[in-house]
């Protein structure tokens, strides 16, 4: 698990944190562009469109789409506790 930015072989797994402090956790192949979709544009997702600012704080790489949706699939099974402990546990690490 790395916290590398838009190799264009790669997909990415993210969560980002709301401005209320919820998470939401995504997949994309160009992060910096994502963020700025979250941010600033109407292509955001709906969830986090009305609880901007958002900004990243979990990312990992996939090599491709299909283990990226499985990835994002796990993340979204945990509870916030386990998505809260995934975070720290990169942080960490680093």
């Amino acid at each position: 698990m790395q916290m590398t930015l838009d190799n264009p072989t790669n997909w990415y797994v993210y969560i980002v944190q709301c401005s209320d402090n919820t998470l939401y956790t995504g997949i994309c192949v160009n992060i910096k562009y994502r963020l700025h979709q979250h941010n600033m544009l109407k292509s955001g997702a709906r969830y986090t469109r009305s609880r901007r600012p958002v900004k990243l704080v979990y990312l990992e790489t996939s090599t491709s789409r299909s283990l990226a949706t499985r990835r994002e699939y796990e993340i979204k099974q945990m509870n916030v506790k386990q998505k809260r402990a995934l975070i720290q546990h990169q942080h960490r690490a680093k």
